[in-house]
């Protein structure tokens, strides 16, 4: 049996990659691939997003202490200038001393170099914790929003774009300001050491830009939250409209899907541009004020030393400490909206991730034989007093396979969506061999399910990847058992490339007919013991219709339970059994032949009525008629 297997990978990315395998259901634990003869399998460790969250919010928090502390190291050995400046005021000028000088120089220069390289150090510290980050979280926050999906439109997959926020803001340098910001009374005293009256103007204007700080935020907040929540709407118009572009551009709905994109989009820039600025109006502001401030120290210094209370390297001395004091302060108003979009960020993945369900530690059952039983299911979809499904009650037993029709809009998508666990019902239950869906071992069931969703996507990859479901453990052997069992090996042989034909985003080159196809091989993959196929032959010509009779014939002689929503009645002869469903209720169920013989009833019963109705139209549109006649006869004779 030969295995297929990825390029070696070294270094850091190997240490990325464990990190975000290890966060996949399944991937570190090894569960199988479900092509194992039936028995028990290894079990798996549950997923608690929660302590994933706090693991990454210690390691944060210890990397930010170690920040810290080149952060203190970093603000003192800044005063190694303002000191030096000092000492040859008092020292070097008024003794002459080159010994001194050179001494001092030595000292600064060395402390100068101490500080660079702590604060390289603590860069690099917050460079590898955003990618930690990134990393540690990518994997459950994926899950956690497929996870939620099931209960929503998709939108919880904006929230991967929130880790890229929160690193951007861990190597920004408005993060740095903030733990610059700390310090600030440290070269407050340093002033004051050197002149009260110059510490008096720095803590006043400290003061005043403390108070733009509350005053931005105040002014700021609501508008940039206003703003990223038009742009999360824009971006899944964006996203709809990259999945629709091919219809977009056929009919001519260009302008219109710019017009909803573009409404967000003003929504999203009209906020931001607004609480833009307001921030820069109060930036501009404290920029003008700490400027003022170190005129005011240089003017008043100056005065200072005319009065014989300063020298002139003490002034310069303290309005450079005075600049170092006011700088994270402003730098923390200028990136106040940085700030906002990472604390954002950091509060919609927590909430995603506290609210994904936690899974208990499920037991790895036996394969299931394939015994189906639906209880009294129920779908109101949330906001809706709409029943979509009500209280639908069947069976299948093993390796039987079921029909479902019905008019539009009659639930039978829902009802397949179900069957696989994909959408959660209002209430009741679906059970595989007696066991709800939910309570299935999450990895598992994917193994024992095969699906083929009405709206067939493939992943971008190779034809044998996809069938394969992206696994790389897959073997070969199991590739090509899929494809006979789905009966489209032939197809796939008449590729020039074959199984190695890569596939696009879009399905590109495949046509819409073998797109359908390889995804009925990708639902045969493993071992399956329960086939969904929704609408499997909508873009099947006779010959496609044929193989996929000829696919659910190998699924019976395999023993596998399959359910088919389908229309056409060439594949309504290859199943066991047929349900009809009409607004949500089942209203025929049983086996093939006796619901045929009963469709055929009702066909005929209702054509009955129809030429009755018609013959009494006719009859009474010939006595009209006859009327008519008699009138006009009369007419003529008076």
């Amino acid at each position: 049996m030969t295995t297929r297997k990825g390029k070696a990978q070294t270094g850091a990315q190997v240490t990325i990659d464990a990190k975000v395998n290890s966060a996949v259901p399944g991937r570190a634990q090894g569960g199988g691939d479900g092509a194992t003869a039936p028995g028990f399998h290894q079990r798996t460790q549950p997923e608690d997003h929660t302590k994933t969250m706090a693991r990454v919010r210690r390691r944060l928090s210890a990397n930010m202490v170690f920040v810290a502390l080149m952060t203190v190291g970093t603000n003192i050995l800044i005063l190694a200038v303002p000191i030096y400046l000092f000492q040859i005021s008092n020292r070097v000028l008024t003794s002459r001393s080159t010994d001194t000088l050179a001494m001092l120089t030595i000292v600064v220069v060395g402390a100068i170099a101490v500080q660079s390289m702590l604060d390289a150090l603590r860069r690099f510290v917050l460079m590898r914790t955003a990618v930690d980050v990134s990393a540690s979280l990518g994997g459950p926050v994926l899950s956690a929003a497929a996870q939620a999906s099931l209960h929503s439109n998709g939108r919880e997959y904006q929230v991967l774009g929130d880790l890229n926020s929160m690193r951007a803001f861990l190597v920004s340098g408005t993060l740095l300001s903030f733990l610059d910001v700390p310090f600030t009374p440290m070269f407050l005293l340093a002033i004051f050491l050197i002149h009260p009256q110059l510490g008096a103007i720095v803590i006043t204007t400290a003061l005043i830009l403390a108070l733009f700080a509350w005053i931005n935020q105040r002014i700021t907040s609501e508008g940039f939250k206003a703003a990223n929540v038009a742009q999360t709407r824009a971006n899944l118009h964006l996203e709809s409209m990259s999945r629709n572009s091919q219809i977009i551009n056929a009919m001519a709905m260009i302008p219109e899907a710019v017009r909803i994109w573009g409404a967000d989009m003003v929504g999203s820039l009209t906020a931001q541009v607004q609480a833009q600025d307001r921030n820069i109006m109060t930036a501009a502001l404290s920029r003008f004020f700490r400027l003022l401030a170190q005129i005011g120290m240089l003017g008043w210094g100056a005065w200072l030393a005319l009065q014989g209370e300063l020298t002139g390297g003490m002034v310069i001395a303290a309005s450079i400490v005075a600049g170092r004091a006011l700088a994270p302060i402003e730098g923390a108003i200028e990136g106040w909206n940085s700030f906002l979009m990472a604390r954002g960020a950091y509060d919609r993945v927590s909430a995603l991730l506290a609210r994904s369900a936690k899974r208990n530690d499920k037991l790895r059952l036996p394969n299931p034989e394939g015994r189906l039983d639906v209880e009294r299911l129920l779908y109101v979809p949330q906001g809706t007093k709409h029943v979509v499904l009500n209280a639908l009650t069947f069976s299948l037993g093993a390796g039987e396979s079921l029909a479902v029709i019905g008019n539009s809009g009659a639930g039978k998508t829902t009802l397949g969506k179900m069957l696989v666990g994909s959408l959660m019902p209002t209430s009741g239950a679906v059970r595989l061999d007696l066991m709800d869906l939910r309570n299935w071992e999450p990895r598992q069931l994917g193994e024992i399910v095969g699906y083929l969703p009405q709206d067939v996507q493939l992943f971008p990859g190779t034809i044998k990847d996809n069938i394969a479901r992206m696994r790389s453990e897959a073997t070969d052997e199991q590739i090509h058992r899929a494809a006979v069992l789905a009966d489209v090996h032939e197809m796939i042989a008449s590729l020039p490339q074959g199984y190695e034909t890569v596939v696009a985003a879009d399905g590109t080159p495949l046509s819409g007919g073998q797109k359908q196809r390889i995804g009925l091989a990708r639902a045969f993959f493993g071992n399956p013991r329960f086939l969904l196929l929704d609408e499997p032959n909508s873009n099947l010509d006779t010959n496609g219709d044929q193989a996929l009779v000829r696919a659910l014939g190998h699924a019976r002689a395999n023993g596998i339970t399959a359910v088919v929503i389908t229309q056409k009645p060439a594949l309504l002869t290859a199943v066991d059994k047929i349900m009809a469903l009409n607004n949500g209720n089942i209203s025929m169920f049983g086996w093939r032949d006796q619901v045929l013989a009963e469709l055929q009833k009702m066909k005929q019963a209702k054509a009955a009525r129809l030429a009755a109705a018609k013959a009494k139209a006719d009859v009474v549109a010939a006595a009209g008629s006859a009327a008519g006649a008699a009138a006009e006869t009369q007419g003529a004779i008076a």
